[in-house]
C-alpha cells in the first residue's frame, strides 16, 4: 500500500510538473501579456506583448480553463519553442498543481485506508482539498 500511495504521488507531481516549471522556474523565460481575443473547444487565443524590446506575437494559446474572458488581460510566460503560454500569477500556480492536488486526495485514501495511518491521511487530504479549492476560488 505504501508503494501505491508512493505511485499516486510521483504521478501526480510528475503530471503537474509540466507546466508548473514554466512558472515556478520563470527566470530567463519570456514575459509578457496575453490579452483573450477567442476561445475555442479547449484553448484559448490572442495578441502577445512581452515585457521589454521584443516584438507583439499573434496567434499565442492558453488553455481554456485557465483563461478567464474575452477581453482579459493576463501575465503569462511563455513555454520556450511553441506558442504556448502558461498564467505566471497565484491563480496559473494553482492551476498547475491540480493534478497533484488530486493524488494527495487519492493518496489519501490508500493512507488511511490500507496503512491505518488516519493522521497521515487526513493531512493529505486537507493539503489536496486545500490546494483544489485554492485554484477554485483563484480562477
Amino acid at each position: 500500500m505504501a508503494s501505491v500511495a508512493a505511485l499516486l504521488l510521483v504521478a501526480g507531481f510528475w503530471s503537474s510538473w509540466g507546466t508548473a516549471q514554466h512558472v515556478l522556474l520563470a527566470k530567463g523565460r519570456e514575459h509578457g501579456t496575453l490579452t483573450v481575443a477567442g476561445c475555442g473547444a479547449d484553448t484559448c487565443t490572442g495578441p502577445y506583448d512581452p515585457e521589454g524590446s521584443a516584438a507583439p506575437r499573434t496567434g499565442m494559446t492558453i488553455e481554456k480553463s485557465i483563461a478567464v474572458k474575452k477581453g482579459a488581460k493576463l501575465p503569462v510566460v511563455v513555454k520556450p519553442g511553441t506558442a504556448e503560454v502558461v498564467r505566471t500569477d497565484t491563480a496559473g500556480a494553482l492551476h498547475a498543481w491540480l493534478p497533484l492536488g488530486g493524488a494527495l486526495l487519492l493518496a489519501a485514501l490508500v493512507i488511511g485506508g490500507g496503512l491505518r495511518l488516519t493522521r497521515t491521511a487526513w493531512a493529505t487530504a486537507l493539503a489536496g482539498g486545500a490546494l483544489l479549492m485554492g485554484a477554485f476560488f483563484a480562477l
